[in-house]
C-alpha cells in the first residue's frame, strides 16, 4: 500500500441497487461465466488433445481462449459474490491485483489477437513461405513478446494506481477495479494521470484496432484472385475473426478514451464478460474443423470409457 493512505477498502456501488434485479444479474451472469470457463476450456482440451489442430492458427487459439477465461475470471467471481451481497467490499490490495490481472489478460488477448491477424496474412497472402515464417519456433517466440507486453502494460497500470491518493468515502461506482473509476476517488488534480491512462489503454486498444482492420482489409483484398473454394475457406476463418476484434474493440476503445464524463454504460459488463462467452460460440459454429476434433476427441472420450 501507498505511503499517507487511509484507504484500506473500497465498496462497489455494483450494477444496480434493487435486490430483484441483482438476484437476475447473479442467475444471467453465472450462465454467462459457467458458459465462458466451460467453452474455452473445452477448445483448449480439444487443441491441445487433437493432432489436426497443430497448426499456428490453432496454437493462438489456445492462447486467446486461455486469455478469455483469465480475463473473464477476473470481475465474474467478484460480480457473482456482490450480486448476493449487501455490502460490496474489496480490499485495497485485492482491487490493486484486480486491476494488474484485469489489464494483464486484456492485453494479452488483444496481442493474440494481432498474431492472429499475423498468420492469416502469411497463411493467405504468402502460402509459399507459410511454413517457413510461422515455424513452431517464431510462433512460441511471438507468444512470449505477447507475455512480456501485457504484463510491461498491466505494470504500468498498477504503478499509476499506487501513486494515487483516494479520499473517503470509497465508493467505486462500478463493479471492478479499474483506473477510470478510481480517479474520481482520488484527492488530487489527476489530468496528468489520466493522460497516462488514456495513452496507455487507449493507444493500445486503438492502434491495434486499426491494425487489425488494415490487416483484414489487405487479407480480403488479395482474395479476389483465389478460386471460389479457396475464397470461401478463407472467408470463413476471417469472418470469425473479425467478429471476434468488433466485439472486443468496440467497448474497450469507448471506455478507455471517453472522457471522465460517467455514462451509464460505463457499467457494461459486456467488455469482460459477454465477449468471452460468445467467442467460443463464434469459434466453434463457424469453424469445420474445430468442430470434428470435438466430435472425434469426446467421442473417443466416451468410447474408452463405456469400454473400461
Amino acid at each position: 500500500m501507498p505511503l499517507n493512505n487511509s484507504v484500506t477498502e473500497f465498496i462497489f456501488l455494483g450494477l444496480t441497487q434493487d435486490p430483484l434485479v441483482q438476484k437476475i444479474v447473479f442467475l444471467v451472469f453465472s450462465v454467462f461465466y459457467v458458459g465462458t470457463v466451460v467453452g474455452n476450456l473445452f477448445i483448449i482440451v480439444t487443441i491441445k488433445c487433437s493432432r489436426t489442430l497443430g497448426s499456428p492458427m490453432y496454437f493462438f487459439l489456445f492462447y486467446l481462449s486461455f486469455a478469455d477465461s483469465c480475463f473473464s475470471t477476473s470481475t465474474a467471481p467478484r460480480l457473482l459474490v456482490d450480486a448476493l451481497s449487501a455490502r460490496k467490499v474489496i480490499s485495497y490490495n485485492e482491487c490493486m491485483t484486480q486491476i494488474f490481472v484485469l489489464h494483464l489478460f486484456g492485453c494479452l488477448e488483444i496481442f493474440v489477437l494481432i498474431l492472429m491477424a499475423v498468420d492469416r496474412y502469411v497463411a493467405i497472402c504468402k502460402p509459399l513461405h507459410y511454413s517457413s515464417i510461422m515455424s513452431r519456433q517464431v510462433c512460441f517466440t511471438l507468444m512470449v513478446l505477447a507475455w512480456v507486453g501485457s504484463f510491461i502494460h498491466s505494470t504500468a497500470q498498477i504503478l499509476l494506481a499506487f501513486r494515487l491518493p483516494f479520499c473517503e468515502p470509497s465508493l467505486i461506482d462500478h463493479y471492478c477495479c479499474d483506473l477510470q473509476p478510481l480517479l474520481k476517488l482520488t484527492c488530487m488534480d489527476t489530468r496528468r494521470i489520466n493522460l497516462l491512462v488514456v495513452l496507455n489503454s487507449g493507444a493500445i486498444c486503438s492502434s491495434s484496432f486499426v491494425f487489425l482492420m488494415i490487416s483484414y482489409f489487405v487479407i480480403l483484398r488479395s482474395l479476389r484472385n483465389r478460386s471460389a473454394e479457396g475464397r470461401k475457406k478463407a472467408l470463413a476463418t476471417c469472418t470469425s475473426h473479425i467478429i471476434v476484434v468488433v466485439l472486443f474493440f468496440g467497448p474497450c476503445i469507448f471506455i478507455d478514451i471517453r472522457s471522465r464524463t460517467t455514462f451509464p454504460i460505463d457499467k457494461m459488463v459486456f467488455y469482460t464478460i459477454g465477449t468471452p462467452f460468445l467467442n467460443p460460440i463464434i469459434y466453434t459454429l463457424r469453424n469445420a474443423e474445430v468442430k470434428n476434433a470435438m466430435r472425434k476427441l469426446w467421442h473417443m472420450k466416451i468410447t474408452a470409457e463405456i469400454k473400461g
